[in-house]
């Protein structure tokens, strides 16, 4: 690691993301007290994580999930979420109440006295999600939750997640799935190479890759001359342009056109003047009679933002 500086606002879904080696894992094992930073310090919920005493309060404030987690394979369900509350000093008085409501929270009601060996690779995950909130911590940390899970289990987890946020929680998650991550994190920082390369809003990161609003417009039949009308406008500017122009080739729109495989058949400009000179670009075009089929602001794209901040190995 070196120079991060990382601040998450309370109460969000933040997700870290970044290649195998980029740095997420020493990131929240350092949070988590378990790693210690060589410089610099930690601050969780306005409060001092450094020096004496400071370790029984991380304790409280954080839960952790790592991603290689050890489960006792030999306790049932219940068994293990009492024997973590007993740890963290939880009343015997309240002690059944909380894993009843733990195993609801996570949907294992039904596994309750199943030993945790019989456990599905998803139940044990939520199994562990519900042993880091037994002390009901303001933060948690989730290292690849997500990882080894099907297609549903992680549907399931995501699901979690969200109802968590809804309870008031931060969490902290890493992961190498960026499509779930979009869906899930209100923010996300980018690191390679132990480095923080961005972090921010999506609205915020995709500001900062591209200050301009980009528009995407789809025409009926060829695109020669929606393509035409747009070069001819003074306000706009066709990323196909612009791009050709970078590499020296001509811009004659073709399989230019497009901004990546899953815009085929889509024109993308700038268009300078904010929405009302987007109104009046649309506007001018059915006053041409180009047959408009789509016209649409450009969606935030994870993957694309990865790509373009990050370099690779």
């Amino acid at each position: 690691m070196s120079d991060l500086n990382l601040t998450v606002p309370m109460g969000i879904v933040y997700g870290l993301i970044g290649p195998n080696g980029a740095g997420k894992t020493t990131t929240l094992r350092m949070l988590a007290g378990l790693t210690t930073p060589t410089s610099g310090s930690i601050q969780l919920a306005g409060r001092q994580m450094t020096g004496a005493g400071a370790a029984d309060d991380l304790r409280r404030l954080v839960g952790y999930m790592p991603d290689f987690f050890g489960v006792y394979e030999d306790m049932r369900a219940w068994e293990y979420l009492d024997f973590f509350a007993r740890c963290h000093g939880i009343p015997a008085a309240h002690r059944g109440r909380l894993v009843a409501e733990l195993l609801d929270l996570v949907d294992l009601t039904a596994k309750r006295d199943a030993d945790v060996s019989t456990l599905s690779r998803g139940m044990k995950q939520r199994l562990c999600l519900a042993q880091a909130l037994v002390h009901d911590p303001q933060i948690l940390l989730l290292d690849e939750p997500a990882s080894g899970l099907d297609p549903r289990a992680r549907l399931e987890l995501r699901e979690l997640l969200r109802e968590l946020r809804h309870m008031g929680k931060t969490l902290v998650v890493s992961s190498h799935i960026l499509a779930e991550m979009e869906d899930l994190c209100d923010a996300v920082g980018i690191m390679e190479r132990g480095r923080l390369l961005t972090s921010g809003g999506f609205d915020e990161i995709e500001q900062l890759l591209q200050p301009r609003q980009v528009i995407e417009i789809r025409v009926l039949g060829a695109p020669d001359a929606a393509l035409a009308f747009l070069r001819d406008r003074p306000d706009v500017v066709l990323l196909a342009d612009e791009a050709a122009a970078e590499q020296g080739k001509d811009a004659d729109g073709g399989e230019m056109m497009a901004t990546g495989p899953q815009m085929t058949g889509w024109i993308a400009v700038t268009v300078e003047g904010g929405e009302a000179a987007q109104a009046a670009l649309l506007a001018g075009m059915v006053r041409a009679g180009l047959p408009v089929l789509g016209f649409r602001p450009r969606q935030r794209d994870l993957e694309r933002m990865f790509m373009a901040i990050t370099k690779g190995v």
